[in-house]
């Protein structure tokens, strides 16, 4: 019995160990990872690390171009906009709002749409009919524009725009959640713990859910890129927060105006909005064939 509960408490690290390798090996959620944890360090440390204050406006050094070309200004590295503002402080603050987005954004609509799929897909029966319906319902509306009316309606600010994208994406997680519950309920395994007397809550939690984790961790982090795509469009209509505050999204929309003269105001946000959701999409896929023991064979 000793030797039982020996080998049961060395195979917790043993495990850890191994995901931890499998995470490692995955070039894909080293260099998507490894992106997002500069894009956080740049963040925490933007007061640090950006070279200029990002609201600071100087009209005698307006369209100055970045470092390299002809006419620039020593410490304007990636130029400064029509307003004299520094490129690179705002685009290095702007991360702040985008990660902000994205992280409380991504859980809490993976939180709802969670639980509303594991009871859904577990349960079935009047309450899988309900929450279908709500979620084909809720699907049925242009994601894009029903963020920008329910911004609308909220007002502007970041706690709308959360709210919007939250009030829009807990479908995905629903929808997924679900189907891969209702999966695992016809595994072997839970006929198992049925026959042992195992209840359904207990069932759901701790055989159920753990292995409709791998799925649900790769979507947040797909959600996250989605998050930002949304953060930056409502930013470039104007609906997300005021155009003093450093966002990539207005910083494209003030880009586009003076493309023709001032190139660079526009191409450096655009490039690290690329970057960045390309990073959370490869640190998604990458998590999905890391963390999954399917996908691994």
């Amino acid at each position: 019995m000793a030797d039982i509960t020996h080998g049961t408490a060395g195979a917790a690290p043993r495990n850890r160990s191994r995901s931890i390798k499998a995470l490692l090996a995955e070039p894909r959620v080293v260099w998507g990872g490894g992106f997002i944890i500069v894009l956080i360090l740049l963040a925490i440390f933007a007061p640090w690390i950006a070279p200029k204050d990002p609201l600071e406006q100087d009209l005698m050094l307006s369209t100055l171009p970045p470092i390299g070309t002809a006419g620039t200004e020593p410490g304007f590295y990636f130029g400064t906009d029509d307003l004299g503002r520094d490129v690179l402080s705002r685009m290095i603050y702007g991360t702040r709002i985008a990660l902000i987005v994205a992280f409380v954004a991504a859980s809490l609509a993976a939180i709802i749409g969670t639980v509303l799929g594991l009871i859904a897909g577990w349960y079935g029966g009047w309450a899988d009919k309900v929450i279908s319906r709500l979620v084909d319902i809720w699907m049925a509306f242009p994601p894009v524009l029903l963020s920008v009316l329910l911004v609308a309606v909220f007002g502007s600010g970041l706690h709308s725009v959360i709210a919007a994208i939250v009030i829009i994406d807990w479908t995905r997680f629903c929808r997924v959640v679900r189907s891969e519950t209702i999966a695992q309920a016809s595994m072997d395994y839970v006929t198992a713990a049925k026959t042992i007397g195992f209840s359904k809550i207990q069932i759901l939690k701790n055989e159920i859910f753990p292995n409709v984790a791998p799925v649900l961790v790769a979507l947040i982090s797909l959600e996250m890129g989605i998050a930002v795509i949304v953060e930056a469009i409502l930013s470039f209509v104007g609906l997300s927060l005021s155009s003093d505050t450093p966002t990539w999204g207005g910083m494209i929309a003030q880009g586009r105006q003076t493309i023709h003269h001032s190139w660079w105001v526009l191409a450096a946000p655009l490039a690290m909005l690329f970057a960045t959701v390309l990073a959370f999409n490869q640190l998604g896929n990458g998590l999905r064939r890391a963390l999954d023991p399917v996908m691994r064979r």
